[in-house]
């Protein structure tokens, strides 16, 4: 085994993300000679009883209710930020401007202004960033991006990608920020589940030229905290159509992020059609990839078949877990962590990436196109 790169971690932000992270840090030597080796060393919340699970975790020193003391603190390297949209970009600044390098959540900013403007102080200060972006690092997620990358469905017929969640479907549940264009945006589910569903797309450069979009307001108010109801003022689903250019041909892309997904709890889905073949994957079956292809069926001929491959429990980052094992979404998480700490130092190799800043500003534009589509019932370009 090699040398490792330590490095320190503060966490701002200690609600369930925060803790998945931590958790996902305190499992690290799960990996195998990974060329990272990191330490949580600080955790803040604006809410003190927020900070007593961290307690557990001997190398968290510093718990603090001021984001101040994490970005005066010489023993932190990273920030990782898992706050409310409308925060991101005081936040992310700050982070920026301390000498830490960041690792964001989406949507980077709260809308595309936002997230222009923290690129610029990152591109100023030469900071590393990248945005939390896990469920391209199922196995089966990956296999998709493999088949794909290689070109093995030959001439694109089809691309569809999405994140559905049934966290809002009932009526009754109490409003919360992500509820809320002040906090969450106005772009609502695009924000909150949009680069989610555009990280793979975009990475594969399958950038819609044009697109149509259906976006739905299904629960205009919810119950506020005393019982009276509250405005809810973000869109809960969309449903994006749009079209990129491939050998000469406009393939069409179909992207879906719902928070009013009957049957779904947090299901991510890619699915590539070409001439030559297929390949999709869902976390509704994560032990699972399907790859289409043709077989010599006795008496029938040739015929067309999609062909189920478990998957296992490896993804782009070698674990001790046995192969044939299965994989979850805190395995996720390590996996992306593990990318991004690899990627910091130069030694991401041909392991897959986590989504860029860049990519989160094109997901910010094909909302805002999105938006535009919709209230005024037209196609429309993105431009470069």
């Amino acid at each position: 085994m090699g040398m490792s790169e330590p490095v320190n971690i503060a966490i701002i932000g200690g609600g369930l993300m925060g803790r998945e992270v931590a958790a996902a840090i305190q499992r690290w030597s799960a990996l195998l000679d990974h060329p990272a080796r990191p330490r949580l060393v600080a955790v803040c919340d604006i809410n003190p009883r927020a900070l007593e699970w961290f307690r557990q975790i001997e190398t968290a020193e510093l718990l603090t209710t001021d984001a101040e003391d994490v970005f005066a603190s010489d023993m932190v390297d990273v920030v990782y930020v898992a706050v409310r949209h409308d925060l991101h970009e005081d936040l992310y600044t700050r982070a920026i401007r301390s000498g830490k390098d960041l690792f964001a959540e989406k949507p980077f900013g709260i809308d595309l202004p936002a997230a222009e403007r923290v690129i610029r102080e990152a591109e100023s200060a030469g900071t590393f960033v990248r945005v939390s972006s896990e469920m391209p690092y199922f196995p089966g997620a990956q296999a998709v991006l493999d088949y794909a990358a290689a070109g093995a469905p030959g001439q694109l017929i089809a691309i569809r990608s999405g994140f559905l969640h049934s966290s809002d479907l009932d009526v009754e549940k109490p409003i919360n920020w992500k509820r809320q264009a002040q906090y969450c945006g106005h772009a609502g589910v695009m924000n909150d589940l949009g680069l989610h569903a555009w990280h793979v797309p975009l990475r594969l450069g399958w950038r819609p030229e044009r697109l149509t979009a259906q976006l739905v307001d299904l629960v205009s108010s919810r119950p506020g905290p005393d019982g009276e109801s509250v405005p809810a003022d973000t869109w809960e689903n969309a449903s994006i159509h749009g079209d990129f250019l491939s050998q000469d041909r406009h393939v069409p892309l179909e992207v879906r992020v719902d928070r009013v997904a009957p049957g779904h709890k947090n299901t991510w889905y890619l699915e590539v059609l070409g001439m030559e073949g297929g390949v999709r994957f869902t976390s509704a079956n994560p032990q699972r990839v399907e790859i289409f292809d043709w077989i010599s069926v006795p008496g029938l001929g040739t015929e067309q078949t999609w062909q189920a491959v478990e998957t296992g429990s490896q993804s782009t980052w070698p674990s001790v877990t046995g192969g044939i094992f299965e994989f979850g979404f805190s395995d996720a998480i390590l996996q992306m962590w593990a990318s991004f700490l690899a990627e910091r130092i130069d030694a991401l190799g041909d392991h897959f990436g986590c989504a860029t800043p860049q990519e989160a500003v094109v997901a910010h534009r094909i909302a805002d196109a999105a938006q535009r589509s919709y209230r005024e019932g037209v196609r429309v370009s993105l431009a470069d």
